[in-house]
């Protein structure tokens, strides 16, 4: 721990990646704490490829990348850009090919993780399914945690045959009992699942391989989607409403981000009553996302984008006092029942309300003057969308439409589009 004093009477507490600061002010003197995590401890990519290479050695898993994570040595993990210690995120190169390295490690007890929808207390076991099992039975497996996780889709069969697909990672037309074990290990992470559902789609990346829980993602080339980083001592001083403008500073030409915002307002079109059930995004913030050199914009952190039939299994067992008891993500807020003392299990703001928060001042920034007047009013009758999607479906096409229409006039007849 770290102390600075001087003069001042304020208040601060801000949260990094390895660290956490608070300032203390009063009028003699201000204190500066730092808490911080080392990099050891926060970026274990290597400790989560080893215990991946010693399960593959042994015969426990299989998968696409890894002969190449384990013996070839020809995947490699890159920088650590690592949040949160039971979720290792790494840079990587596999042969030619730049991509993003996820890894899963078991929590660690003494970080504070905060609430998430698929809590990992302890390292996979990789022991499901169990020796002896068929394909088939291998398939209704897969069928039954589908149907779990998004709800009875009529079209489940599909997704169920695409994960057999992908299964069979050396396409010998032969599914082995390491890679099924591996690939059950990925269906229960939210972001894997939500890759799969989209991948027809252009807004996730593309899944490049994996090996037992670790897989490996397309490189997203500019992310976050706005926003610049400063050092924290600089930070604290700044007006919030001058850092919301200093986010704008950096950004493509409007027409690109015209683009990028359609692609936004597509995704939330595609995880709303999709082709495999509908889906809440618990945290719509530029760091979510980024975009590619074609300005198609990509998901770079899908996990807080969870099916809402998981999300309304799970809040409506929480117990609260307030509102605010009832959150998921940064996004996600129900109400609480005061009678029941228990979470409701319908979100108060629909996805596209959030989409349209985090787009306003992107969008409006540069607009030509011919369109930035409707835009603006589009937006804030977007964000003011109050109750589920389903409550207000005809309002909620109607405004997306409107401002998917408005963006896509503008840009239509440019090279941009």
């Amino acid at each position: 721990m770290i102390g600075f004093k001087t003069k001042f009477s304020k208040r601060f507490q801000l949260k990094n990646y390895s660290s956490e600061i608070i300032i203390f002010l009063n009028d003699f003197n201000w204190i500066v704490y730092v808490e911080y995590s080392s990099y050891t401890e926060l970026c274990r990519g290597h400790d989560c490829k080893n215990s991946i290479c010693d399960k593959y050695s042994k015969g426990v898993i299989d998968g696409s990348a890894c002969s190449s994570l384990c013996k070839k040595d020809t995947l490699y993990l890159g920088k650590c850009f690592t949040a949160k210690p039971n979720s290792q995120v790494y840079s990587g190169s596999w042969g030619d090919l730049e991509g993003v390295i996820k890894c899963q490690m078991e929590e660690a007890p003494h970080y504070d993780l905060g609430s998430e929808m698929e809590p990992r207390k302890e390292a996979v076991a990789f022991n499901k399914p169990t020796k002896g099992t068929s394909v088939e039975k291998f398939r209704e497996m897969i069928l039954n945690h589908l149907k779990a996780k998004v709800g009875d889709q009529a079209n489940l069969a599909d997704l169920a045959t695409q994960v057999l697909s992908i299964t069979d990672a050396n396409k010998d037309s032969h599914i082995s009992l390491p890679e099924a074990r591996s690939t059950w290990a990925l269906l229960q992470l939210n972001e894997f699942l939500l890759a799969l559902v989209l991948q027809d789609r252009e807004h996730t990346p593309k899944l490049l391989g994996f090996c037992g829980d670790l897989y490996v993602m397309e490189k997203v080339p500019y992310s976050p989607l706005y926003g610049i980083s400063l050092p924290w001592i600089i930070e604290v001083w700044i007006p919030a409403g001058l850092r919301r403008s200093m986010d704008q500073w950096f950004t493509p030409s409007w027409p690109h981000k015209a683009k990028i915002s359609i692609g936004l307002l597509e995704l939330v079109e595609d995880v709303f009553h999709g082709t495999f059930g509908s889906f809440l995004m618990c945290d719509v913030s530029a760091t979510s996302f980024g975009y590619n050199d074609r300005h198609d914009l990509k998901v770079t952190d899908a996990r807080y984008i969870v099916p809402e039939a998981i999300f309304q299994e799970n809040i409506r067992q929480k117990r609260c006092d307030v509102d605010e008891d009832c959150l998921y993500g940064a996004d996600c807020l129900t109400s609480c029942d005061l009678t029941k003392h228990r979470c409701t299990p319908e979100v108060t703001r629909p996805n596209l309300a959030k989409g349209c928060e985090a787009l306003k001042d992107y969008i409006l920034r540069g607009a030509p003057s011919d369109v930035k007047e409707e835009l603006e009013k589009q937006l804030y009758a977007c964000i003011a969308l109050k109750g589920s999607a389903e409550q207000m479906e005809i309002e909620h096409s109607l405004i997306l439409n409107n401002l998917k229409t408005l963006l896509w006039k503008k840009i239509s007849h440019t090279k941009d589009s």
